[in-house]
């Protein structure tokens, strides 16, 4: 049954085929009327830039040919300088591979693949160069020839030909997230025995499918500068969007966790509590038909919340209110925003241009792990290393192909815990590519004569290739055959058949993969529970870096994106996790977003503080910058409770000199005693009520 499944074809698989077919046709068809070398190089570049987006295609053109080009010239400076050194020459070319495969690693977008294809477009061409060093500059002017020619005919078909934007799918994930946030919003305000729970099922869905989507779309979102339609225009107010969104998850955790705290002090969520929510729930399934003035009621009552009341001489519950009703106001004052520019993309795609509502991003927010990176790196130039010096000490005929396989594999698979089962994947499928490419090598193509013949002769491997190259989950196999043919073609004389040279070629490149498996399996393959626990320390460091410094919503932003990305890396680590509970690392991770949030927030109210009060907030700041740094150094030991103390005296300092603080702003006052509250929750969930300190007690760090 899933085979026959397999077989059945979608319309726009067989269009993505067709069309990558018809341009490698094209490429490869100039190529030898230039009188190229290798013309079967574009051929084999129109598939690799192929993608069923149009956009997504433009950008690889790009970036492809930005790669190629520094790749080359890096190359022409290396090889006359080295040429009388081939030892020093190959370990130049490796170390080159590894330094731009450690600066693509850095950057998890994909712009990343011009450092990377920089990389190896540079052993491609200077491996093969370190016996000819003076055919250099034509073998790799014409690589660049080849290369431009494929671009250039794939952006071409797939840019005209019934072109498939990225409209539909950067806006269908677009909805899917402001979906999937709708439903995260709704099971808040549902009832109070479903809506706290603490790993209540339908929030830990809702918390992983958010975390997962805004990754996806901050990826995806790339290329829509290269798009074919009005969405390029709304590049900015995308990842304006997509900042939001990331903020405001912290803020639905928030109040996640304060519903919860106020369920446990009191028994049950008070009456005035659950008419907020339960007019929340109306407001929000009202949707776009609620006017300002509806709008500016509900957050009126959620004001009251935190008003003194019959609580006023219970500190600790006003505190939960207090904290409560700022959260709550921002989940609305957030959701609104995300609304209007989710409004601002339609009008972007009418062809209007409209500036951000909100900040666009103003430094890297993805998640970053550069020890990993120098480990790839390491994997790489050991592995060119060892390739090459077996090739020297034998005087291997065929051993730049061994080292220029070792290169690319290395490379295409780092940025996964463990490479070394894809690269089996890759390497069963160029064998199984090996009988298929001696067929065209030494039988088929000495026969053929003109354009046609030869797209006769392609069509029936190529057009069904192409097909599963469109399909997630048959791609890497479908890439790995069709670059084993293709490769092989562009690799040898295809007028004349050498049985010979095509089994050293083969045997060179079987060889390269081995290496680069074993290799990497010995320097950098990490089991999922390392990376994970390793991702959770990237986010504690972080912290005590954001307690320690001045942080300003441009850093809260950031700071959200990049802890909402950490969780989208944690959900598949956790899948394949053994022994712990599969919504706990999540849970944690969200705890870390809401404590971000709150030191930004502590941060920004410090300076409306009396100086008691300032002072308090000093200490408790330098003290959990000190134990979150001791964390992410690796020893994540409990919280000490001289935190603790520290922060019901800041509590307390804000709580009992408000009313004498006149620079203290009721919003100011608001933000610090939901972020001390934010902080207590996160920091010591287990601990009882805080007791109301005497008024002088002062914390040190």
């Amino acid at each position: 049954m899933k085979r026959t499944a397999s077989l059945k074809f979608t319309r726009a698989e067989m269009l993505f085929s067709a069309k990558s077919f018809t341009s490698s046709m094209m490429a490869i068809t100039i190529a030898q009327w230039a009188g190229l070398p290798r013309p079967f190089w574009a051929m084999m570049t129109a598939y690799i830039v192929a993608s069923p987006l149009a956009g997504a295609v433009r950008s690889k053109a790009v970036f492809r040919f930005c790669g190629t080009f520094v790749g080359c010239t890096a190359t022409l400076l290396m090889v006359p300088m080295l040429s009388n050194a081939p030892e020093l020459l190959a370990i130049a070319l490796a170390l080159w591979v590894a330094v731009c495969l450690y600066l693509s690693l850095l950057d998890r977008t994909p712009r990343a693949y011009i450092f990377m294809l920089a990389g190896y477009t540079a052993a491609l061409i200077g491996f093969p160069s370190v016996e000819t060093p003076l055919q250099l500059f034509d073998t790799a002017s014409a690589r660049v020839e080849e290369i431009l020619l494929g671009i250039t005919c794939a952006t071409v078909v797939h840019s005209i030909v019934l072109p498939t934007g990225l409209a539909p799918s950067v806006l269908g994930l677009l909805d899917r997230s402001l979906r999937d946030a709708r439903q995260w919003f709704a099971d808040l305000m549902q009832s109070p025995g479903q809506a706290v729970a603490p790993s209540g099922a339908p929030l830990q869905a809702d918390r992983q499918r958010l975390a997962t989507d805004i990754t996806q779309l901050r990826m995806l979102s790339t290329h829509v500068p290269f798009d074919t339609t009005h969405l390029r225009l709304t590049t900015s107010t995308l990842h304006a969007m997509q900042n939001r969104m990331a903020s405001l998850t912290s803020v639905f955790s928030a109040v996640e966790d304060r519903l919860r705290a106020l369920q446990e002090a009191q028994g049950a969520l008070p009456d005035d509590v659950a008419g907020v929510l339960a007019r929340m729930g109306r407001w929000l399934e009202a949707g776009e038909s609620v006017d300002a003035t509806a709008t500016n009621a509900l957050l009126d009552d959620i004001v009251a919340l935190g008003m003194p009341g019959d609580d006023a001489q219970r500190p600790w519950i006003h505190a939960l209110r207090l904290a409560l009703s700022a959260r709550l106001a921002e989940l609305v004052r957030g959701w609104q925003e995300c609304i209007g520019l989710r409004h601002d993309v339609d009008l972007g795609l009418d062809g209007t241009l409209v500036s951000a509502r909100g900040l666009d991003r103003t430094e890297p927010v993805m998640h970053l792990d550069r020890g990993m990176a120098m480990l790839s790196a390491a994997a790489a130039f050991l592995a060119i290393c060892v390739v090459c010096g077996f090739w020297m000490l034998t005087e291997w005929p065929m051993g730049s192909v061994a080292a220029m396989m070792c290169s690319i594999l290395c490379c295409f698979f780092a940025t996964m815990d463990d490479p070394v089962p894809s690269i089996h994947v890759f390497m069963k499928f160029t064998a199984w590519s090996m009988p298929i490419a001696a067929l065209y090598v030494l039988v088929l193509m000495p026969l053929v004569q003109d354009p046609l013949t030869l797209a006769l002769v392609c069509a029936p491997l190529f057009l069904v290739v192409g097909v599963f190259m469109a399909r997630p989950a048959t791609g890497l196999q479908g890439m790995a055959l069709l670059l084993g043919v293709a490769g092989t073609l562009s690799g040898h004389d295809t007028a004349t058949g050498d049985f010979v040279s095509f089994i050293n070629s083969s045997v060179a490149q079987l060889l390269g993969i081995v290496v680069a498996a074993r290799t990497t399996a010995l320097v950098r393959s990490v089991g999922s529970d390392w990376m994970a626990r390793r991702i959770q320390r990237a986010t504690w460091r972080e912290l005590g870096d954001l307690a320690a410094g001045r942080a300003d919503t441009i850093r809260a932003d950031a700071h959200a994106a990049r802890t909402l990305d950490r969780i989208g890396l944690l959900a598949p680590r956790i899948a394949h996790s053994v022994g712990t509970p599969e919504d706990l690392p999540t849970r944690d991770a969200l705890r870390d977003l809401r404590v971000g949030a709150d030191l930004v927030a502590l941060q920004s109210s410090r300076d409306h503080l009396q100086q008691q009060a300032s002072s308090s907030v000093a200490a408790l700041l330098a003290e959990l910058a000190g134990s979150f740094r001791l964390r992410g150094a690796g020893r994540p030991v409990p919280h000490p409770e001289s935190l603790l103390q520290c922060l019901d005296t800041a509590l307390n300092a804000v709580l009992v000199q408000a009313p004498q603080a006149p620079l203290l702003a009721p919003e100011a006052r608001r933000q610090a005693v939901s972020a001390l509250v934010g902080l207590r929750r996160a920091m010591f969930p287990e601990a009882a009520s805080p007791a109301i300190p005497p008024s002088n007690q002062e914390c040190s760090a």
